[in-house]
């Protein structure tokens, strides 16, 4: 049986990875896959990372399975990092999930099994790998408006238009911020508005928060969620802990609920404990004992805090840098929206010829949409990216 399986295609961006690992120039650039990097070109252990870690190998003492939902301290701290103090406590519950891909999954067969005829409605365009899960769980996908056709202006109008054609029931994957992939985010008045549409439609958001605190802070990054929440909604949220803790090959992340009742909360939370048991049981400690313990003492906290800022900056400059240096080689094409745009992405405008012609002639690693991973920019290499990105436009 497993000789007549055919070979499956390349993942778009991972297989670029694998790509990029097999190119043999030294000068190679990877701006594909989304992973932080830093002026050095490492994905760093964050320093409350290294003393959580520390303490946890100390204290630690066993092995043993966590609880299907995870770690309860984990649990618990969760939903104040991402809701704040806006919803009772009895009205909210979180599982950890490996990841936050998972987290989606979880959510995924969740609706799938009882509500099997509500459809998931993405963002056009979404991350590349949300359609993946979502039909891998058996929802049929569908696509909002997002941005306009350039690709790196918000199309707010068209968005909240398409949503009427969406089924009372129906799901609605959200970006919480820094949208993957054109960087283009909500204004806090138009998640009002977004709430006020998704109540009249009868329609379920499911929130994807996989970069809080890349956009403009902790906090901040949160206003979207919180709208909903404040206008009734009933909500999915799937945080990853990935790029704020740096916890890439950890696989932490969360799936919280929202309701409005105690009772409809703990039933909820049964199903999805359901739905993990069936797929992969229980999730792995280590990661999600990492966050607990930073997000529970205070001291780990504020060195966290101050460790997202400075990607955040460092991000934000390296945006600034790449805009000018084009500018400074005399690209006549205007990049500025790049500077409205935040996170770590940006959607490039860059057609896929000139991709491949990057990537082949150059050495230098784009998604084949244009989405270009601002996080993984050098100041020691931004002079050959813009000569390369000038050379390829002048012809």
């Amino acid at each position: 049986m497993l000789e007549r399986l055919p070979p499956a295609p390349a993942d778009p961006i991972l297989g670029l990875s694998e790509a990029f690992a097999r190119d043999p120039r030294p000068d190679k650039i990877n701006l594909s896959v989304g992973v932080y990097q830093d002026e050095e070109g490492r994905t760093p252990v964050l320093e409350c990372v290294k003393r959580a870690q520390r303490r946890l190998l100390e204290g630690e003492e066993t092995k043993s399975y966590l609880a299907i939902d995870g770690l309860a301290s984990f649990r618990q701290l969760v939903p104040r990092l991402v809701l704040g103090h806006i919803v009772p406590v009895e009205l909210t519950a979180t599982v950890q999930t490996p990841g936050g891909t998972a987290a989606l999954r979880v959510a995924a067969e969740l609706i799938r099994r009882h509500f099997p005829d509500a459809r998931i409605w993405c963002s056009e365009p979404t991350w590349a790998n949300h359609p993946n899960v979502f039909q891998a769980a058996g929802l049929e996908v569908r696509y909002y408006t997002y941005a306009d056709p350039t690709g790196v202006m918000l199309d707010f109008d068209g968005l909240v238009c398409s949503l009427d054609r969406a089924r009372p029931g129906d799901v609605v994957c959200l970006h919480a911020c820094c949208h993957n992939p054109t960087g283009l985010d909500l204004e806090p008045g138009q998640w009002r508005v977004l709430a006020e549409r998704l109540r009249e439609r009868s329609l379920l958001p499911l929130v994807d928060f996989a970069y809080q605190g890349f956009a403009e802070g902790l906090v901040e990054d949160a206003t979207g969620i919180r709208e909903l929440v404040r206008a009734g909604l009933e909500i999915l949220i799937a945080s990853s802990f990935s790029k704020n803790f740096g916890l890439y090959a950890e696989r932490v992340g969360a799936l919280t609920l929202v309701a409005q009742t105690s009772e409809a909360v703990q039933a909820a939370v049964s199903q999805v404990k359901a739905v993990i048991r069936s797929n992969y049981s229980n999730p792995p400690k280590h990661g999600g004992a990492i966050v607990a313990t930073v997000l529970a003492d205070e001291e780990l906290t504020q060195i966290w805090e101050r460790e997202v800022e400075q990607m955040r900056e460092r991000i934000q400059r390296m945006r600034e840098l790449f805009v000018a240096t084009l500018a400074a080689k005399g690209v006549t094409k205007d990049f500025s929206f790049l500077l409205r745009q935040r996170g770590m992405f940006s959607y490039s405008g860059l057609s896929l010829a000139a991709v491949e012609r990057l990537r082949t002639e150059y050495g230098i690693y784009i998604v084949g949409s244009g989405r270009i991973n601002v996080a993984g920019m050098r100041t020691a290499t931004m002079d050959r990216l813009c000569t390369a990105i000038a050379a390829v436009l002048e012809n």
